[in-house]
């Protein structure tokens, strides 16, 4: 989880997001809760929303000891929320889903 978020700081300060669409699956999907966007259904999708929308303020962990591919991020204004991730064989994200408190 934490090189993930460290691609995606590096994503933010750079617009990259090609590179960091990489760390997706071919088929992942991506969605959200308490904000409106995607769902993004495979690695094409989720890229073109970062490229269309993408974010602006990185971010931080706050709890990784989740055994269920949880964490707790923090926006680098302070606004809270968790992501859940979970992973195919090859160590690429095959589902995330970010929920914004």
């Amino acid at each position: 989880m934490a090189e993930h978020v460290e691609a995606f700081n590096e994503a933010v300060t750079s617009g990259d997001w090609e590179t960091f669409s990489h760390r997706f699956a071919d088929d992942a999907t991506m969605a959200f809760t308490n904000v409106p966007a995607g769902p993004f259904h495979g690695r094409e999708a989720i890229a073109e929303g970062y490229r269309t929308n993408p974010p602006t303020e990185t971010m931080r962990l706050l709890d990784t000891t989740h055994d269920d591919g949880t964490a707790r991020f923090a926006w680098a204004s302070g606004a809270t929320g968790t992501m859940q991730f979970a992973w195919d064989s090859e160590g690429k994200v095959r589902q995330l889903t970010v929920t914004f408190d």
